[in-house]
Order: C-alpha cells, then sequence, then structure tokens
C-alpha cells in the first residue's frame, strides 16, 4: 500500500492513489490531518488548473509547501479532483 513519508512519518496512507506526471495523487481522506496546514501558495498548470498547497509540519520541523491539491481542476484532470500528492523530500513508499 503506498505510503507519503517524511521524518519517518506516515503522512498519508491507501490503496486508491493515482499516478498522474510520476505523481502519486492520495484521496484527501487518507491524510493525516494533524501534520497538514494550509498554505497561501498557489501555481498554475496549462492543463490541470490551479494548484492549493499544504505545509507540513512533523515533530517540530516544517517542509513549506510539501503537499499540492487541484481544488478545481480543469476538465482533462477531473481524476485528481479531492486528491493531494508531495514533493520536496517527502517519499512514496510502495
Amino acid at each position: 500500500m503506498p505510503k507519503a513519508v517524511w521524518n519517518g512519518t506516515v503522512l498519508a496512507e491507501s490503496d486508491d492513489t493515482i499516478v498522474v506526471e510520476g505523481n502519486h495523487y492520495f484521496p484527501r481522506e487518507a491524510l493525516n490531518d494533524e501534520y497538514f496546514v494550509p498554505s497561501d501558495l498557489e501555481s498554475r498548470c496549462p492543463w490541470k488548473g490551479t494548484a492549493g498547497y499544504f505545509d507540513v509540519r512533523v515533530g517540530g520541523e516544517e517542509n513549506p509547501g510539501a503537499a499540492w491539491f487541484y481544488a478545481d481542476p480543469k476538465p482533462g484532470a477531473t481524476e485528481i479532483k479531492g486528491r493531494v500528492a508531495f514533493w520536496r523530500g517527502v517519499e512514496i513508499e510502495a
């Protein structure tokens, strides 16, 4: 079962991930909410739309913008609506 891990802590775990452009998108309900803080960061993808971000906080350490999501993806990316992906040192373990 895929897991998102940072600093030895499981941030999310689910056997229902969707892989897009090499990134595992986890269902929002698979996240361990205690480690996520909403961020003001945004970015835009030409085919997916506008991404929002979460900062990840574990054991007093913070990883800014380490998780992203598309709250309202463009039509070609609707499969990732309600899902969250990771980067910035968050490892995906299968």
